[in-house]
């Protein structure tokens, strides 16, 4: 392949892009629900499950029945799959159960006499400002808000507060209240044939009453407090529930159906709609920018610069090329292996294991095999994805590994199989740790621990070996020039490509390719929110892979022209270093839009966020590395070497 071949191939890449820009994203299209569809007859019995307790300000899960609610006769856990256990989902029956199309109003579903270190539980989650989640129908509930300043749009908030804090009249001292009647509205879509139908909606309205009775009847208990024949609303003088240790609190609920015209496939609509569409077109078209902007310098630098070097040293004498200067000079020292390559090697494999679990996750989320509605399914997928990489992991290193004349096969690929996930077992147990000192439900379980490690040792390590000894026994490519058994010399270089300014710069571009739409992933992890939109997040994926490759091609281009010829390790740095700009903003993330304040809450969050940006750096460095080699082959195998 020439020059001009590989200019026209930049130059339809960057058409492809385009084409990409204007077709209509699949964020909004495309959508398979998680689980089959369940039709109802009138009077069936639908059964709330209860979650878990989430709150923003202290990322720290708890089982729902942590707190004195009250509870059935057994409490029945449901089958988690391995993400949900990792995203602390404990899913489990409730008191709460209606009859389809069958309204009630002020129904008792029990009492619950608080002691005071209950009531001491119930005052701090509402405190840290803790909410409930409850499940119909494979449906969360929400509650529905009203947009300020005249629009008519409404929005949905997952779950429902455990409480508030307030003050009586004439009263300064703040008090506890807890939300303990649930305005439940269920929505359906009937099926007039076959006379069922289908649970399209889930809403709540919670409400605080401090309720009285005559007397307690666990069936018939009659509330002087709320009318048992209409919908139960806070009437002037009622008071609300207040927590305190020896008081009674009743929980009771109302039920309503409405029909509604949403079908069931899309009854996840209105949880997945985004606010700001128009910031993702502006992210799409500033990361769009970039590309425009780094795909005409390296298609200068392809048609122009490149072809006209190519040119003039294969035209001149041999003594004459001794007195130019430029990247053939190095021709006897480029491909000389670096320093630790067997470190190198062992990066390389692991960021195309990441980079094969990132892009098949991508392609089964835009089929929407990944929705929401497949609760842990996403977490899942990853997990199996990564082990079963491992065979691509050990073939690239140990290939890259022969073509640096490596003798010790094995020894690489235990280095590849162990070096990345120990890292990141080692930060996980810590923070797990943290996490059951306090008690919290998203403690990862022995159990599930366990079968990590045994994904990781049993198939994940076997695979890498698999694939180290295919790559190993691969003939490796043989490289374009000779390597002299003498290094030589390098020239003192210029400020602009000294190796601290090329990363910062490098890295500052991919960065900034991503940056709007981690705003979004990172409000989607950290504030309890939907992200679906991976039609967007596939075309960022795009762009930064596009923006790596080229951002590092042409760096390396202008280090070679300099006579400096150590362009392994610069070319993985390079592009790698954009993890340090998403450490930043995840600093400056926690400084400006989480209110956490606890410190087991902020080791977590900053814990978390060092195993992403870790990750995000392997994932780029090894894009760009990758394009690197192919473009510094490509180079020195179109000129004539004597």
């Amino acid at each position: 392949m020439n020059l001009s071949s590989m200019g026209d191939m930049m130059i339809t890449s960057l058409w492809v892009v385009l084409l990409l820009m204007i077709t209509p994203s699949p964020a909004t299209g495309f959508y398979l629900p998680g689980v089959a569809p369940r039709d109802f007859q009138k009077g069936e019995t639908l059964e709330v499950k209860v979650n878990k307790l989430s709150s923003t300000k202290t990322q720290l899960p708890y089982d729902y029945y942590s707190l004195s609610y009250c509870k059935p006769p057994q409490i029945k856990n449901r089958a988690e799959n391995l993400g949900e256990v990792l995203r602390g989902d404990r899913i489990e029956n409730s008191v709460y159960s209606f009859m389809m199309r069958e309204p009630e109003s002020c129904k008792v579903a029990g009492r619950v006499k608080l002691t005071e270190e209950s009531a001491k539980d119930f005052k701090k989650r509402i405190k840290d400002d803790y909410r409930v989640h409850m499940i119909l129908d494979n449906l969360p509930v929400a509650v529905l808000w009203q947009i300020k300043g005249g629009s008519s749009r409404k929005i949905y908030e997952r779950g429902f507060r455990v409480g508030f804090k307030g003050k009586f009249a004439g009263s300064n001292d703040q008090r506890y209240f807890i939300y303990n009647h649930l305005n439940f509205k269920v929505k359906y879509h009937p099926d007039p044939d076959a006379d069922t139908s289908r649970v399209v909606g889930f809403e709540v309205n919670p409400l605080s009453i401090n309720h009285h009775y005559k007397q307690w009847n666990e069936n018939k208990t009659k509330l002087s407090t709320c009318m048992p024949n209409s919908p139960t609303v806070l009437q002037p003088g009622m008071l609300p529930q207040e927590i305190d240790g020896g008081k009674e609190i009743v929980f009771t609920y109302d039920v309503s159906f409405e029909s509604s015209d949403i079908r069931w496939a899309s009854r996840w609509d209105t949880y997945l709609l985004m606010n700001d569409d128009q910031i993702h077109w502006f992210s799409i078209v500033n990361s769009l920018m970039i590309v425009l902007f780094l795909s005409g310098m390296v298609a200068m630098i392809m048609i122009r610069t490149l072809y006209r070097d190519i040119a003039k040293y294969n035209q001149l004498e041999q003594e004459e090329v001794q007195e130019e200067t430029g990247w053939k000079l190095v021709h006897a020292d480029v491909f000389r292996p670096p320093m630790n390559y067997s470190l190198l090697c062992v990066y390389v494999g692991t960021g195309l294991q990441v980079f094969g679990m990132t892009f098949v996750t991508m392609i089964f989320a835009l089929l929407g095999f990944l929705s929401p509605s497949n609760r842990g399914g996403l977490m899942t997928v990853m997990v199996f994805l990564w082990v079963f990489m491992g065979l691509f992991a050990g073939y690239s290193s140990g290939y890259l590994y022969k073509i640096f004349k490596g003798k010790d096969w094995k020894k690489i690929s235990l280095k590849t199989a162990v070096m990345f996930p120990s890292i990141l077992f080692l930060i996980f147990l810590v923070l797990n740790a943290l996490i059951w000192g306090e008690k919290s439900s998203g403690a990862v379980p022995f159990g599930t621990m366990f079968a990590l490690v045994l994904l990781w040792f049993g198939i994940s390590l076997p695979l890498v070996f698999l694939g180290s000894f295919l790559g190993f026994r691969t003939p490796a490519l043989e490289d374009p020039v000779k390597t002299n058994k003498i290094p030589r010399p390098i020239p003192p270089q210029p400020w602009y490509i000294h190796p601290l300014f090329a990363m910062l710069f490098g890295g500052i571009l991919p960065y900034g390719a991503v940056f709007v739409e981690l705003f979004f992933i990172l409000t989607s992890v950290w504030l309890n929110q939907f992200y679906y939109i991976f039609g967007f997040l596939f075309l960022v994926f795009i762009i930064l892979m596009v923006t790596c490759a080229e951002i590092t091609v042409v760096l390396c281009y202008f280090q070679l022209c300099n006579e400096d010829y150590r362009w392994w390790w610069r070319s993985y740095l390079t592009s790698g270093s954009s993890a340090i700009y998403l450490f930043l903003y995840a600093i400056f993330y926690f400084c400006t839009k989480l209110e956490i304040t606890k410190l087991v809450s902020a080791i977590l969050y900053f814990g978390y966020m060092f195993i992403i940006a870790y990750t995000f750096f392997i994932l780029t460095g090894t894009i760009g590395f990758c394009a690197c080699f192919w473009f510094v082959r490509k180079i020195y195998s179109s000129v004539k070497i004597d």
